[in-house]
């Protein structure tokens, strides 16, 4: 029986493991990034154990200069904050008011509150890549695509996205935010400007440059 606990407690012990070295990289601080879920909905990919500056991006998955900044800088902040050098705090929001983008929105960020957090930055590419086109006339992020997302990511969570149980408690975390327009890209409470889309330049602002005030 002792060797049978001892065999538990070993395998529990290289789950847990696993679970903190899920984002590693070479390079990447020694205190472990992990991607956790937040109350609000909110997805914070960041070194348990630093105190780097964080990174805020408000994104609407239904917007197009979203998919921009993401397909430019994604790469990039996914990198600092697994060398620890970067917090970055992941808002999905809902700003359009007009059909069909607002619907498409709602829909693909109910979802996103399904997948865990294991699966949820790789679902997020998926939205990216599935955004509907042309924007402004063009309908999507059907629950039937947000299913087979999901499982493209790993997560087998159909009848979550397909009931859109989040959807409600999605717009009601929305309407708490004060943002112009998406995506909005705060560092330490500043707002950036076109260098939030350039990877070079928002590296040298997360590092040691400075961000525009407002």
């Amino acid at each position: 029986m002792m060797k049978r606990w001892a065999a538990v407690a070993v395998a529990c012990a290289v789950l847990a493991l696993i679970g903190v070295l899920a984002f590693s990289e070479p390079g990447q601080s020694d205190g472990g990034v992990r991607l956790l879920r937040q109350a609000d909905g909110s997805m914070v990919l960041a070194d348990t154990a630093g105190d780097a500056p964080v990174l805020d991006l408000y994104e609407d998955f239904d917007c197009p200069v979203c998919k921009e900044l993401h397909g430019r800088v994604d790469p990039t902040i996914q990198r600092l904050a697994r060398e620890g050098k970067v917090k970055v705090v992941f808002h999905p929001v809902t700003i359009f008011r007009d059909e069909p983008m607002r619907s498409n929105s709602i829909r693909a960020a109910a979802a996103a509150r399904c997948v865990p957090e294991a699966g949820w930055l790789a679902f997020r590419d998926e939205l990216y890549a599935m955004q509907p086109a042309p924007h402004g006339t063009a309908s999507g992020f059907t629950v039937e695509e947000l299913v087979a997302a999901a499982r493209k990511a790993g997560a087998q969570v159909d009848e979550c996205v397909t009931s859109q149980s989040y959807a409600k408690e999605h717009l009601a975390q929305t309407a708490k935010v004060r943002i112009e327009g998406t995506p909005t890209v705060l560092l330490d409470g500043r707002m950036l400007g076109q260098e939030a889309f350039d990877p070079a330049a928002l590296e040298r602002a997360i590092t040691g440059g400075d961000g525009v005030s407002v």
